[in-house]
């Protein structure tokens, strides 16, 4: 056969697959010596450059070199793996011979014009978004891209009609250069933009590319699937016009221009459904909750109108401040196709992303509760899943985000993925984008956790929901999060008594002219044929006659009752009554089986030889029954709740160790660095002690713990901070979450903080856990904030935690240098028998004067009872009595008075190692004075001994530091 007599397609084929080895060896004795090939194949080579093996190895079928990553080629747009196709034929001789007819010009034309195509196919899927038409406005000018020009690779306007080999890449195995570029320009830069090249998981990645440019590119919708999305976008638009109406100029943070939320969350539950999801947990911020609440959350119409109008959001016999109706949260039942569908919204607050860590906590609580064990199985994964919904500037702006990312990937803290969607409204409050970020999206901090990107234009509700289907499916596969970004609009101001005229004149404009997407979907539709003008028209009169009904029922709407003490939660009750101890002791027989289970050194495991000392110290302690220090404490209060069916969650920066070496409830292997965690090795049927050292986040890692609480009631959670300085880092989880949500939104957590604080001379940043801080947001009973100075206390606290019938955060100022003192123990018999918490711990030192001589009694909390204890010794002052108020809050005023009405003629002291405008002085002095009135106690009022005022928690001073430590304990003790 002579060579002119191949046609082109059969031609490309054989070069490509008969002269593949050619080929390849030509590029190896280039990159070995470019000399020693042809001067124009050393220009070919040279011009491609890095992309070279990626490139060729695509026409040849497959790879023929890789890195680690399994990833070709270094450049900055790294390639796409592409879907397994089948491997070419083998060559029957060399191109160039006899045989084939080709020559070696041939060979190199057709081999450049073939790799030239794929360099630009592959630049459309690295860059083709920055041409996509996403913006509903078209107020965005996007200029002309170089790379994704044809000209850029060589080509000219003369080339477009010629066929191109390029190995069934886009679903073709030739194609002409114009049929190439319109493939691509409609794949990549329609009203959906993809960034997915900088995934290194190959599997990943040509599942994305198969899943955008093959044939299931566009999902099929039927009929009645176009009107069911018209009919959702005329209930969300018609639910914020009606609002509009009724309540103008009221704060709702409306939808309007992003309605098409709706029906894209829709798709998820129904793609979901199909695929074993069960239960969705949702956190969004205040913009379209009420669109969500009611129109994808089922929640009545006339429940809000009824919320709007001032009635209680809950039944008038449920105690607490409430929030306003955009904060709020609820929980319904969806059924999809006969897919029961469990969702529930988290309430938050205002703070934009500060929900995003709290929804995956408890997403992450919720499966495992479905797997029956920690952690949860791939297949719990896929049966719950968190989606969050974003502002475009809050994904950019708040630091929050990265941190949640940041957990999706880590052992202690993986979901399976969260499907982020973010309402672009090209806008953050008055700020314009190029004001608020870098770059031409919001999302560029998802790609450091190599998350999918999909770019939609949200007047598209056929893209916006497509995409959804991909996003719900990419997740269910890969478990992994996936992010879209609804480019959208705010059709009113920040809030809908805002002017945003004022701040961006332009786009207002632009937007008071738009047409609505429902308006838009609907020409579209009648265009089509699909449904009539009048249709469209009744779709809307229908929906405003139903929401009319639903406003008339408001007037006298009632919740009949509230939902937070259901599920997980029945049994539970709302705190009652002063003494609330709980049955916290434990069986001495338990005490001694759980503690010598824990200093048992593992057989198997090269344990560190410090440890192996440690662990045979607290073997006889549990023996003696004496000397139980803290951390022994603490493990047997993990220990005795895990093997009565309570599992125990810790986490935070260093918690498997202890940020003070003391805790060593992990122990590593010194030769493989395997871990052995002795507390689940007491026995076979106990619940499971789950520990994880954290990233370094305070915010992040305590908002998750805080969400698995929400989820879990029947579980020690605890979080414990690096120092107890740091926890300033997670402000607003405490502010916003934990110490109101219970008044809030009527949600419990029986969440535990440690604390470490105390001062020792280490400086301003690791002396104070900010005691005032927590002291100034008690109120209502929302939590417990303890100073405590025993062991035995501290056992007590933690297990009252979880065996009381009701649940409260509890904030612990732990100890540092107290780990260790040889005073700082508690007898094995005082976590035993009738014992208990103790809110006030009298002075039962023997030889002190009989009570009626006692000439001062000096009050504290912490660490410095045994600095005081100390120095009264070294004084030997017999007539000064010491009491400790362990729980700061709530105040134990019963028990105080009690204690101070023993010495009657005492003056009273209160002395801290902290600041006076810090620690719990301005909290306690009138609460103080308030006892000793109740009582008629002659003091009067307490006096103050500790460190004036200051700006800085400490000082950095050691010298400084003991000077003023001596000066607070002189002032106590002297009378």
């Amino acid at each position: 056969m002579a060579p002119l007599d191949f046609a082109p397609s059969e031609r490309d084929s054989f070069l490509f697959g008969a002269n593949a080895t050619f080929i390849a060896e030509l590029y190896a004795k280039f990159q070995k010596d470019p000399s020693s090939v042809d001067p124009s194949w050393q220009s070919f080579f040279a011009e491609l450059g890095d992309d070279a093996a990626e490139l060729l190895a695509e026409l040849r079928g497959a790879s023929w070199s890789s890195n680690d990553a399994g990833v070709i080629g270094t450049s900055d747009a790294e390639p796409a793996v592409r879907p397994a196709r089948p491997a070419p034929a083998a060559a029957p001789a060399p191109a160039g011979s006899a045989a084939s007819g080709l020559s070696v010009d041939q060979v190199r034309r057709a081999t450049q014009d073939s790799i030239r195509a794929l360099m630009m196919i592959r630049t459309y899927r690295v860059r083709g978004h920055l041409q996509a038409k996403l913006d509903p406005l078209h107020l965005e000018k996007r200029e002309d891209h170089p790379e994704l020009d044809y000209r850029s690779y060589g080509f000219t306007d003369a080339d477009l009609d010629r066929p191109i080999y390029i190995g069934h890449v886009l679903g073709m195995e030739t194609a002409t250069l114009r049929q190439i570029v319109e493939v691509v320009q409609a794949t990549y830069c329609g009203h959906v933009g993809v960034e997915f090249m900088h995934i290194q998981d190959p599997e990943q990645k040509a599942w994305i590319q198969e899943r955008i440019e093959g044939i299931r590119n566009q999902t099929d919708f039927t009929v009645n699937g176009k009107k069911a999305m018209l009919q959702r976008l005329t209930a969300a638009e018609g639910f914020e016009r009606f609002l509009q109406m009724k309540y103008t100029g009221t704060k709702r943070f409306g939808l309007e221009g992003g309605e098409v939320l709706v029906p894209a969350l829709e798709q998820v539950m129904k793609r979901g459904g199909q695929l074993g999801l069960k239960e969705i947990v949702l956190g969004m911020a205040h913009r379209g909750r009420l669109n969500v609440l009611t129109n994808v959350m089922g929640k009545p119409f006339k429940a809000v109108f009824s919320e709007f109008q001032g009635n209680a959001a809950h039944p008038e016999d449920v105690q607490g401040s409430g929030d306003v109706k955009y904060h709020l949260g609820t929980s319904s039942d969806r059924d999809f196709d006969g897919n029961t569908i469990h969702l529930s919204l988290s309430p938050n607050p205002s703070h934009l992303e500060a929900v995003n860590p709290v929804v995956c906590g408890r997403v992450r609580a919720k499966q495992c509760q479905r797997a029956g064990q920690i952690p949860p199985t791939e297949e719990s994964r896929r049966e719950v899943m968190g989606v969050l919904l974003h502002g475009d500037a809050a994904f950019a702006g708040q630091g929050l985000v990265p941190e949640t990312l940041l957990l999706s990937e880590l052992k202690g803290y993986r979901t399976g993925g969260v499907i982020h969607f973010i309402i672009n409204n090209q806008i953050g409050f008055t700020t314009a984008p190029q004001y608020g970020r870098g770059g031409p999206y919001p999302t560029e901090v998802a790609k450091s956790i190599q998350a999918p990107i999909f770019h939609v234009n949200g007047d598209d509700p056929e893209a916006v929901v497509h995409i959804a289907r991909i996003a719900t499916e990419f997740r269910q596969k890969f478990l992994k999060d996936v992010v879209v970004d609804i480019v959208c609009y705010r059709r009113q101001g920040h809030n809908e008594g805002d002017e945003p005229a004022f701040t961006q004149p332009l786009m207002y404009k632009a937007i008071r002219n738009h047409p609505t997407t429902r308006e838009l979907y609907g020409r579209q539709l009648v265009a089509e044929g699909i449904i009539s003008q009048p249709e469209v028209d009744g779709m809307v009169q229908e929906f405003q006659q139903r929401l009319e009904q639903e406003f008339e029922a408001a007037t006298t709407f009632r919740p009949n009752k509230a939902d937070w003490l259901e599920g997980k939660w029945a049994g539970l009750s709302p705190a009652t009554g002063e003494d609330r101890r709980g049955d916290t002791a434990v069986p001495l027989d338990v005490l001694k089986e759980v503690g010598l289970a824990i200093s048992r050194v593992p057989q198997g495991v090269n344990v560190n030889p410090k440890i192996v000392r440690q662990l045979k110290a607290k073997q006889e302690m549990i023996e003696s029954g004496h000397g139980i220090d803290w951390a022994t404490a603490e493990a047997l209060a993990f220990g005795t709740l895990l093997v009565e069916g309570m599992p125990v969650r810790l986490s935070g920066q260093d918690v498997g160790r202890g940020t003070f070496s003391q805790r060593h409830s992990v122990l590593v292997d010194q030769e493989t660095e395997a871990k052995y965690i002795p507390l689940n090795h007491i026995r076979p049927d106990q619940a499971h002690y789950d520990v994880h050292d954290s990233p370094l986040s305070e915010a992040g890692v305590l908002g998750f713990e805080y969400g698995y609480s929400l989820a879990e009631p029947h579980a020690l959670i605890l979080w414990e901070a690096q120092f107890g300085d740091f926890v300033n880092g997670a402000q607003a989880i405490i502010d916003q979450f934990i110490s109101s949500g219970e008044s809030k939104w009527l949600r419990m957590s029986g969440l535990v903080m440690l604390l470490p604080h105390g001062y020792e001379g280490q400086g301003p940043e690791h002396s104070s856990a900010r005691l005032e801080r927590f002291l100034q947001l008690s109120g209502e009973d929302n939590w417990q904030v303890c100073n405590l100075t025993t062991p035995a206390n501290y056992f007590h606290a933690l297990r009252r935690q979880v065996r009381r019938d009701f649940r409260k955060p509890l904030v612990i100022a732990t100890p540092k240098s107290l780990l260790r003192h040889k005073l700082c123990v508690s007898p094995l018999s005082q976590l035993s028998g009738s014992e208990t918490f103790h809110r006030v711990l009298g002075d039962e030192t023997p030889d002190l004067a009989e009570a009626g001589k006692v000439r001062r009694v000096v009050l504290c909390s912490g660490k410095v009872y045994y600095d005081l204890l100390a120095e009264r010794e070294a004084r030997g002052v017999k007539d000064i009595a010491i009491v400790r108020i362990e729980q700061l809050y709530p105040f134990p005023a019963k028990s105080l008075g009690a204690q101070l009405a023993k010495y009657p003629g005492a003056d009273v002291v209160w002395c801290q190692e902290e600041p006076a405008n810090m620690g719990a002085w301005f909290f306690l002095d009138r609460r103080i004075e308030g006892v000793l009135t109740e009582i008629g106690h002659k003091a009067g009022r307490p006096k103050y001994a500790g460190r004036p005022e200051a700006a800085s928690p400490a000082t950095g001073l050691l010298k400084r530091h003991n000077q003023e430590q001596a000066k607070l304990l002189d002032e106590a003790l002297s009378v």
